[in-house]
């Protein structure tokens, strides 16, 4: 056990603990427990708001998966994921100000929160209450696992050691601290990314001898390594710009970066968030991903992917410094458990129980429903993520595949067209979802149709849904003033 590597990671455990307890100690003082608990009382600035959406949506597919696949596939894999840069500014231009607005208007804490007010239907909840239930699950699966594997390859204790650690660390701060928690370590946990991405690039540059050298050493492996066609030469333009619309406009339908564009305290705060968050994007994912590619020639052979960015770590760098480098990691992922717990946790204490089971609940029962559905999901997503699969990106891609067939129109033709109603909400999230499942399975089995991501067909035939049922089903305009 390498105890030199060991010891920064713990000071920035210990730093992340310290932050969860002071942030439970104002919530036990709040006078609205709900929009603090789970929203932080709308009180973020712009350089938190834009570290907690940077440190939410880089997560451990981010730091480890898509760096592990860009090992596998070469630079094919960092074109790929460079066009994430402009997903937080996209997010919060097409959500900014209007979702701000009509969710203070509504009251609306929550995502679904903002469904049931602008379609005023059971079924609309209900459907989206399950849909982030069954594919955060699958979301939070992929981070328990990243940081398994993390702590695995440092510490050499067994993965389900390390899993059973990592799952208790971030249970303990979430379930005390809430969302005010999980937006203040979101800001340290960025400007920890941002900072060890950078020294940790420079490392592998230094120890393969240069970009050159990296580069030459790449084509005489495999000159596939250096196009942007991927090794096997698989990554087509088609999928290549179809994949675009699982990381950039659909972004706008994941509920954990959703309901941080209800979160910030002004105007100035958003468009300082806008520039932060697009710059502070676009250095961590260019780095992490040219660190993967970068690998190969220093570690060759590596057989599980997600264990690139430790093993490279502790390869180029002296250990102390790897332990504070590998706080990036831990961070991008922690911060997105953290994200992801509370979203399907508010699923289904604000939206599901406080909506249709006891509305009349008293604070005090809700306050312990609160912490313990949060544990409850924790400990199910522990037992979820001990059979990993071999690359935990398309775990996580996968989940966000079908939170944004499900609610990508929506939120936003629910935001911005007046003759979207109900029916067109239900017909666009069953025909998303369904499709999305079934495309899944099927490209699985056969390769990707017409070869495009299997996200593209579910969001475009969703949208015709919506459009459809809309204008045929109880078409009437609706009052945004209301």
């Amino acid at each position: 056990m390498n105890y030199a590597v060991l010891i920064p990671m713990i000071v920035f455990l210990i730093l992340i603990f310290f932050i969860g307890y002071w942030s439970s100690r104002k919530l036990a003082s709040s006078s609205n427990f709900i929009s603090d608990y789970f929203l932080g009382g709308r009180e973020l600035g712009g350089f938190v708001l834009a570290m907690t959406m940077v440190a939410t949506y880089g997560s451990a597919s981010s730091f480890l998966g898509g760096p592990g696949t860009a090992y596998t596939m070469g630079f094919g894999w960092v074109l790929l994921a460079m066009t994430q840069v402009v997903t937080g500014y996209f997010v919060l231009m097409i959500l900014g100000k209007k979702f701000a607005i009509m969710a203070r208007r509504y009251g609306a804490v929550t995502m679904i929160d903002f469904l049931k007010a602008r379609y005023n239907s059971k079924a609309v909840v209900l459907l989206s209450a399950l849909s982030i239930i069954i594919f955060l699950f699958s979301a939070m699966a992929a981070q328990w696992i990243g940081g398994a594997r993390l702590i695995e390859s440092l510490t050499g204790l067994s993965y389900n050691s390390a899993l059973f650690l990592f799952a208790v660390s971030v249970l303990v701060y979430v379930t005390i601290g809430g969302f005010r928690a999980v937006a203040l370590t979101d800001a340290v946990q960025g400007a920890v990314m941002l900072v060890g991405t950078a020294i940790l690039l420079i490392a592998v540059i230094i120890t393969g001898g240069g970009i050159p050298t990296i580069v030459q050493d790449l084509i005489n492996e495999n000159p596939n390594l250096v196009t942007p066609y991927g090794a096997e030469g698989d990554l087509s333009a088609a999928y290549v710009s179809s994949f675009w619309i699982l990381v950039g406009v659909g972004v706008v339908g994941l509920p954990q970066i959703a309901v941080r564009a209800m979160s910030y305290k002004n105007s100035r705060s958003m468009h300082r968030a806008l520039i932060i968050g697009t710059l502070v994007t676009g250095i961590i994912m260019l780095n992490m991903h040219l660190i993967g590619v970068f690998a190969r020639p220093i570690l060759p052979g590596i057989d599980v992917g997600d264990k690139v960015i430790p093993l490279i770590a502790l390869e180029t760098l002296p250990p102390w410094l790897a332990g504070i480098v590998l706080a990036a990691p831990m961070a991008a992922i922690m911060s997105t458990v953290d994200s992801l717990l509370l979203i399907v946790s508010s699923s289904i204490v604000r939206d599901v129980y406080l909506n249709y089971i006891k509305p009349e609940a008293e604070l005090k029962t809700i306050k312990r429903i609160s912490f313990g559905v949060t544990a409850m999901l924790g400990i199910g997503v522990f037992l979820l993520a001990l059979d990993p699969p071999d690359l935990l990106i398309f775990l996580n891609l996968f989940a966000f595949g079908g939170l944004e067939a499900a609610f990508v129109w929506p939120i936003v033709l629910g935001l911005y067209w007046k003759w979207g109603n109900k029916y067109g909400a239900i017909a666009s999230m069953v025909t998303g979802i369904g499709t999305y499942v079934a495309l899944h399975f099927y490209n699985q089995a056969y390769g990707n149709l017409f070869g495009v991501h299997t996200v593209t067909f579910p969001v475009l035939l969703s949208l015709v849904a919506f459009i459809a049922f809309s204008l045929l089903i109880g078409r009437k305009a609706y009052d945004y003033s209301v």
